[in-house]
Formats: C-alpha cells, structure tokens, sequence
C-alpha cells in the first residue's frame, strides 16, 4: 500500500512540475514565510488525505521556495491532529489538514473546544466519494447480498477511529438497512486496508484514492460506490444509490485549516496557490483518474459559510443515531 501510494504521490509532483508556477509565484507575502511550514495530517501515512496534503505541500513549496514538513499524527479519529493544531500559534506555520471528519468530530464533542471558532477554514483541496471494499473471501458481490449476510453473522467493519465520518456513516447504513455491523478502530484508513488484506476484519469504506490502489494490488474486492455519481477511475462499479438505497453517501472534502484568528493576507494566498494547483488541468486529470476531483473553488469566506451548513447538518444526523462514542 505504501509504495502505491508514493507512486501517487510522485505522479501528483509529476502533475505540478507541469503546472506553471508563474501564477503561484504572485501569492508571495513580504516577510512569509521566514522558516519551514508543518502541515498535520490527521491520518497514517499510506492514506488518500496524504497525499493529497502532499501535493498542497509541494504547490505551497513551489510557490514561497520555503520547506513544507509533513507531520502525520493520527489516532483518536483525528483528535490528536486536532488538538495539537488548535492549540498552535496563528501565524501561519502550523497547517492542519482534515476532511470532513472535523466537523463530525465537533459535532459530537470530542474536542474540548468548539472547531467552528478554533479554526478558520483556508481552502478545499480535493473532494471524493469513498468506496465499499471487502476481502476475497467474502462470499457478497453487492449491497444486497452483503446486508443479507449480516444477517446470518456480525460483519465487521474498520475506519480511522470512533466517532469519525465512515463510523457514523455505517452505523446510519446499519440503521436504514437492519444490517449488523461491528466497528473496529484503526489509526487511519491504511491500517485498516491491511486488516481486510489479511481477513483480520470483512470490510472497510475508504477513499477512492485509497481503495483504487487496495483494488490493484488483488488482495480485496470494490463492493459499492459510496458517492451519488460513479467514478471515473472505477466506471464499472454500481453507486449505493444504484444498489437500491437511494440518497445515502460516504464521501469525503479534504480541507486545509489555520488556528483562529490566523492573518488573513495568508489564508487568502494560501487559498488561490492552492486551488489553482488542485484546478489546474493536469492536477484535475490526475485527481480524476485516481477516483477523487478538485475541490470546488471558494473563498474562504464562501468556504466557512458552506461548512457551518454541514456542521448543524450532521449535528441534526448524531441526534438521530444512537452511537456509543466513548
């Protein structure tokens, strides 16, 4: 999984080069940066959301010419990542990036602070539905069939940790369907591929970024689409909507963030470098055969609106499940 995954991510820097940085060398700030950027990454190494922030980083080194250090801290659903990075100076050398599993995680108080005001949201980067994989062995080809067995014995299922998106979307697919789920926690998504390879657990919903590298290596199988579209990089593989549960999805924006009241000059330049590398055609022709897509262009200001409409959205979805997240 790891040398796949760095092969993505040399493709990425491949996809960069090709990119003129012209247009990112005019983000420059008169003093900024003066010392090497971290970006915290809430997941394993190995993971889709890693490479993607790797190719934030590299646009964000092309553009400045300063060092980007890449900081994987996972574990806890992504409470490490987000506690260290909120208690980190708002001067724009500590960078947080995590998907929407950020405002799950605030959704259901699992940080002693309030993410819509510790945070201020710079830019989305890529977006992506996740994709259903299974191991070989079991016996299920499709949603139908898979709910079916659980009905005869309790499959279980992996994700990046309690409380986190994929959990609360599967405890909501075992909710609408009657299926029987168990959950098992892992430090992002990478661990728990390897435990469906090895039959350690049945199943894992991941990105597509991830799963389409799981699927090459033959050692698990594509169930389901996640997303309401299909994906390019998986054309053959019906969506859950397809499968008969019509509105459901597990999908995934892959955010960058600042601490609170971080200078605004570099939010801004930090959200046109970025969005215009994710956008650009070769970095959009990559993303999209890899199962993901650029992050819609927003300022950060639209991009804050939209996220305070997911937040009170997923905080109505927590009322309505009955999940044990401690």
């Amino acid at each position: 999984m790891k040398s796949k995954i760095m092969q993505l991510i040399l493709s990425i820097n491949v996809a960069l080069i090709v990119y003129s940085s012209s247009s990112l060398s005019e983000e420059k700030i008169v003093g900024y940066p003066k010392r090497p950027i971290r970006i915290i990454v809430s997941v394993a190494p190995g993971a889709g959301a890693d490479a993607i922030a790797r190719a934030a980083g590299q646009m964000l080194n092309t553009s400045w010419g300063q060092t980007i250090v890449v900081d994987n801290r996972p574990g806890g659903g992504g409470v490490i990542a987000a506690e260290l990075a909120a208690k980190s100076a708002p001067d724009g050398y500590t960078i947080l990036s995590f998907g929407d599993g950020l405002l799950v995680m605030g959704a259901t108080n699992r940080v002693p602070f309030d993410i819509r005001t510790a945070f201020d949201p710079v830019v989305a980067m890529s977006a992506q539905p996740y994709v259903l994989i299974t191991g070989l062995n079991l016996p299920a080809k499709n949603l139908k069939e898979l709910i079916a067995l659980s009905a005869t014995q309790t499959l279980t299922y992996g994700s990046s940790g309690i409380g986190g998106a994929v959990h609360l979307g599967m405890e909501r697919l075992a909710m609408l369907t009657g299926g029987k789920f168990l959950h098992v926690a892992y430090k992002g998504s990478a661990p728990s591929i390897v435990a469906v390879m090895s039959g350690e657990i049945h199943m894992v919903p991941t990105s597509a970024i991830a799963a389409t590298n799981a699927i090459k290596t033959g050692k698990v199988k594509a169930l389901v689409a996640m997303g309401l579209k299909r994906i390019p990089a998986l054309p053959d593989l019906p969506t859950i909507t397809e499968q008969g549960l019509e509105g459901f999805k597990i999908t995934n924006r892959y955010n960058l963030w600042l601490p609170a009241k971080s200078p605004s000059k570099i939010i801004l330049a930090i959200n046109k470098i970025v969005s215009d590398g994710m956008n650009s055609p070769q970095m959009a022709q990559k993303l999209l055969a890899d199962g993901s897509q650029p992050g819609e262009r927003m300022i950060p200001s639209e991009l804050k609106k939209t996220i305070l409409i997911e937040y009170a959205e997923i905080e109505q979805q927590v009322k309505n499940l009955s999940v044990k997240l401690q």
